[in-house]
């Protein structure tokens, strides 16, 4: 009898602390938002290198299996190089498809603005690099953005070779705590 006793004691506890412990989650919340990446892949002002040898007549192999880039670009509220920068977009590119077709992204967006400061969200995943546009998720975060999960999509929408300048916009949808 004591048994049963103690086995039921031990089930409405259980029952109790999984209840509080569930009941003191906060809701997630939904944050999207649209960046634009400043990428210049030449030049002095470089934000995108080849890390895995020399370029071919100074241009970067994008396409060559295996090829590994390390990118530190600035991130901007606005399409124009010249607004606010909000974010850097630091992390590695490797070209993960034989044929070149595919990179894999291994992106934190390191936010240093007013709202969102100190907070990162981590993207990762294989983007398809000939796709008008291209989704990658978003697996974590950190800060604001604590546990976060979602997707992001990036399109190239302004290139200019003279100055080997790319606008990427990437429009984010997190869910998060």
């Amino acid at each position: 009898m004591a048994f049963k006793s103690l086995k039921l004691s031990l089930f409405l506890f259980l029952a109790l602390f999984f209840a509080s412990s569930l009941a003191e989650l906060p809701q997630h919340k939904e944050t999207g938002m649209t960046l634009y990446f400043q990428d210049y892949s030449g030049g002095p002002n470089a934000t995108v290198i080849e890390i895995t040898g020399p370029a071919n007549d100074g241009l970067l192999a994008f396409t060559k299996f295996g090829t590994i880039f390390c990118t530190d670009d600035p991130i901007t509220e606005g399409i124009d190089r010249e607004s606010r920068e909000i974010a850097r977009a630091q992390g590695l590119y490797v070209t993960s498809a034989l044929d070149g077709s595919n990179t894999h992204v291994l992106i934190s967006v390191v936010f240093n603005d007013e709202e969102f400061k100190g907070s990162t969200l981590e993207i990762q995943g294989t983007s398809a690099q000939f796709e008008r546009v291209r989704e990658v998720a978003v697996v974590g975060g950190t800060g604001i953005f604590r546990l976060a999960r979602g997707y992001a999509t990036f399109e190239t929408i302004h290139y200019d070779p003279s100055l080997h300048h790319a606008i990427i916009q990437c429009n984010i949808t997190v869910l998060h705590y």
